[in-house]
C-alpha cells in the first residue's frame, strides 16, 4: 500500500524528488492531486512511497 509522504507544486519538481528517492532504492509513485490535472505541468502532486517506509524517506531527506 501506498501513502502520501509529500506535495509538491509542479510536476518537475515532483520528479525530482521522484529521482532522489529511487536513487536511493525507495519505490516512489507520483499521483496528481485531482486526476484532470495529470498532464497538468504545474498541478499539484503526491509523492508516495510505500506504507511503512516513510522513515527511510526521511532519512534521505536529511542527508540532502
Amino acid at each position: 500500500m501506498w501513502v502520501e509522504f509529500k506535495r509538491v507544486k509542479g510536476l518537475m519538481a515532483a520528479q525530482m524528488w521522484k529521482m532522489l528517492y529511487e536513487g536511493e532504492g525507495l519505490p516512489t509513485r507520483l499521483l496528481p492531486d485531482r486526476v484532470e490535472d495529470w498532464e497538468n505541468e504545474f498541478a499539484e502532486y503526491k509523492v508516495c512511497v510505500p506504507k511503512a517506509r516513510e522513515h527511510v524517506a526521511e532519512e534521505i531527506e536529511r542527508k540532502v
